[in-house]
């Protein structure tokens, strides 16, 4: 069993240091090669859905808080606010208010809807030093957030897209989800008290679910406090929960901000406000993804991809040769010179690379390279440039696999 917060620290993907803080990660760059990756994928994933991206402010007067909600059922999460001449900023604890305002920014007509607006934008929650643990559970926050801004019956197609959208991308990571679950409003003050908005969209969230065709439970107290939620829950080895990906779909917000659009009968309507959240916070989707892997990453978003080794001094050169290629390709690759040991000790410190070139005397000569795999296969040599044509491939394609099964012809023979 892996614990992200032993071996993520080990693999030099994030760390801490007690002058920045509890709870505040930074990310080395092995870490910061794996969150670029995820980061620039559910951008171009966002895009290709018709995702429109943003960038937004991380502090917020209180005041813009207060017209949320988040002020009077989300302060006790919340850092204090930080006086700055006559006005109280806050540190953000959501993305969404600030996109309310950039739809209400100009005047907007049925013909835009549905507008949907992205960000990868940084939030805050002031835990307690006690709950602080490696990536799961931090005080700043990589959101990947969006917000539909669309008809009300617009509202369940886009709700169901967006959860289309989370399956994909799960697939692509090979995360597999070990419920959904549809979270209720609970008893008690902290959720906004309109019953009706509240039947609603937990009525159009159901249909979504069902036309999704996927088993679903019901939990109360587990809403937003301004409405219910798809929650796509994973678990660790040790069976912990948590939740990684969101859907919801809210009236609250469109209704504190006063947000309109001009319809075909010309007159102003409420838009509905769609959230969702594709892989949910970077912090906590690497640190599941760390202790899914055990470090040994898919190639696609692995921090190094490939480790060029000459077997001698005298291949080195077209090794960094073959690295320069890579890179220039847009592969992440590095050397591996004789320098740092025996070709077998160089081969065990890149156990976790997907791929290794070995360059030996007559592939220096010929240009060619003998690729061995991470699962201890070896294809007998190509030329370099094949080479990296052909994990380039996988890799664009987002693959898990780390040869395809069609060229294990290709493979001379498996390490044991």
């Amino acid at each position: 069993m892996h614990d992200h917060r032993k071996l993520g620290r080990e693999l030099g993907i994030f760390d801490t240091d007690p002058l920045i803080g509890a709870g505040l990660p930074y990310w080395p760059p092995a870490g910061a090669a794996v969150r670029h990756t995820l980061e620039e994928y559910i951008r171009d994933v966002e895009r290709r859905a018709g995702y429109r991206h943003v960038y937004s402010p991380v502090l917020g007067k209180r005041e813009l808080y207060e017209i949320s909600g988040h002020w009077s059922h989300y302060s006790d999460d919340m850092f204090p606010p930080m006086r700055v001449g006559d006005e109280d900023l806050l540190l953000r604890p959501s993305l969404c208010p600030h996109h309310a305002l950039i739809f209400r920014s100009r005047g907007r007509s049925y013909r835009e809807l549905p507008l949907r607006m992205a960000e990868l934008g940084g939030m805050f929650r002031s835990e307690l030093s006690g709950v602080l643990g490696g990536l799961t559970r931090v005080r700043a926050i990589q959101l990947n957030d969006a917000h539909v801004f669309c008809t009300l019956d617009q509202a369940t197609a886009e709700a169901g897209a967006a959860l289309a959208l989370i399956r994909e991308a799960h697939a692509a990571l090979g995360i597999r989800p070990v419920r959904y679950r549809l979270s209720l409003q609970g008893p008690g003050g902290k959720y906004v008290d309109k019953p009706e908005m509240w039947a609603r969209a937990t009525a159009l969230l159901r249909e979504v679910l069902d036309a999704a065709d996927v088993p679903y439970e019901a939990a109360e107290g587990e809403a937003a406090f301004y409405g219910p939620k798809i929650d796509v829950q994973i678990a660790d080895a040790a069976g912990r929960e948590s939740t990684l990906s969101t859907v919801q779909i809210d009236f609250h917000q469109p209704e504190q901000f006063d947000l309109s659009y001009i319809g075909a009968d010309g007159e102003r309507h409420r838009p509905v406000m769609v959230h969702r959240s594709i892989i949910g916070s970077v912090e906590r989707a690497v640190a599941h993804l760390i202790e899914m892997y055990g470090g040994a990453f898919p190639a696609w978003f692995a921090p190094v991809q490939l480790a060029a080794l000459p077997v001698r001094d005298d291949e080195e050169e077209a090794a960094e040769a073959f690295v320069r290629l890579c890179v220039a390709r847009g592969l992440r690759a590095e050397l591996l010179p004789a320098g740092q040991g025996s070709l077998g000790a160089r081969i065990r410190a890149a156990k976790l690379v997907p791929y290794q070139a070995v360059i030996g005397p007559k592939e220096a000569i010929d240009g060619r390279v003998a690729l061995r795999l991470r699962d201890g296969r070896s294809l007998d040599p190509m030329p370099a440039a094949e080479a990296v044509d052909r994990i380039l491939a996988l890799t664009r394609a987002h693959a898990l696999e780390l040869w395809p099964a069609a060229s294990a012809a290709d493979a001379g023979h498996r390490d044991h």
